[in-house]
């Protein structure tokens, strides 16, 4: 039986059950699928970014796989690339359940996790046993809620995981712990930029050295979009991931409209769209921006490629299209490429 059809068969009953026993438990079934070999992306969807090789544009976003258990079945999935984490130093339980939400009328979530993990020497024991294995893998970082010294916490993270990292993400834009959001000031990003850096050089010695990804939120000023640009430039970052979940609430037809936390889905495309142009225009083009947002088709993820994303990422999409979504956003971009007279997404990033 194919496999969207056996998620369509299947999705009554996982939408009975709470949002994050389902989540737990499709992280069960692609424990149980293992890490069967990735399939062949057609060539001419490979894009390089930041010196890395993607066989297709389409990645996993961070906060499916918390603890880097299933990157390898992800990428079994048709995914370019898989991005685990938010991983912190320590432990910790994230907040009181619930805590994640499904808004089915609105093709939304709203989470509110905090940074739930296993923490840092977890996450290592499965992610340095992978290391010798193909596949693009980055890890996203993040700092314990109760830490007195974050930036420490980041630098910490980064040099654990440099190593074993594709790219390292460095995750300052959640809004689920308190005050995490004010690393996004200027002169608080500059000095949390540089010890992550220094930490993954430490780290990494004469072995090749991850690139360092930003992942900000939509909820910006101007002001902070020209700012966050000329940092990202100036500390030579791999890309930007444009953007992480909004605190702001739009028109939304859900029982569940009135919860806290960060709204993703297809309520926050067209905010996620704008930021992106947005960060397109202040960094002048100089510097690759990851699309993640309200990304749901084929349609989605090319919008985003034309307004300048060299990579674009799911999430909650894969909530209400189940697990073809990347073969499916894949294919339907080959037909979009040709249709618009394009060889590679690299060749459109940016063109409309």
């Amino acid at each position: 039986m194919r496999a969207h059809v056996m998620y369509a068969l299947l999705r009554p009953a996982l939408f009975r059950l709470d949002a994050e026993s389902a989540h737990g438990l499709a992280l069960k079934a692609l424990k149980l699928a293992g890490s069967s070999r990735a399939p062949v992306s057609p060539a001419c969807l490979a894009t390089q970014v930041a010196g890395i090789a993607f066989p297709n544009p389409v990645g996993m976003a961070a906060g499916f796989d918390k603890d880097g258990e299933v990157p390898d079945a992800l990428l079994g999935l048709g995914f370019g690339f898989a991005e685990v984490g938010s991983i912190t130093p320590l432990p910790q339980s994230g907040n009181p359940k619930p805590r994640l939400f499904r808004l089915v009328e609105d093709r939304a979530v709203i989470n509110r996790m905090g940074f739930n993990n296993h923490g840092g020497e977890a996450a290592l024991a499965r992610l340095s046993a992978r290391r010798d294995r193909p596949g693009v893998v980055g890890i996203n970082i993040g700092a314990n809620k109760d830490s007195v010294d974050r930036v420490a916490d980041y630098a910490t993270m980064a040099r654990m995981m440099a190593p074993h990292a594709t790219y390292l993400a460095v995750n300052i834009s959640s809004p689920n712990t308190p005050g995490l959001r004010a690393l996004q000031d200027e002169s608080a990003l500059t000095g949390l930029l540089d010890a992550v850096i220094d930490a993954r050089d430490a780290a990494c010695g004469a072995a090749p050295r991850p690139p360092v990804f930003l992942k900000v939120a939509p909820d910006l000023e101007p002001a902070d979009i020209d700012a966050i640009a000329r940092i990202a430039l100036d500390r030579g970052l791999g890309a930007l991931i444009v953007s992480n979940t909004t605190i702001s609430r739009p028109a939304l037809a859900s029982k569940h409209a009135g919860e806290t936390g960060g709204l993703s889905g297809a309520p926050l495309r067209d905010l996620a769209l704008q930021r992106l142009r947005d960060f397109r225009k202040a960094t002048g083009g100089a510097i690759p921006l990851v699309g993640v947002g309200g990304i749901a088709n084929a349609e989605d993820a090319w919008a985003r490629i034309r307004a300048g994303a060299s990579l674009v990422q799911v999430y909650s999409a894969m909530v209400y299209e189940g697990p073809v979504i990347a073969r499916a956003i894949c294919k339907g971009l080959e037909s979009l490429m040709k249709r618009d007279g394009f060889a590679t997404p690299s060749e459109a990033v940016g063109s409309e």
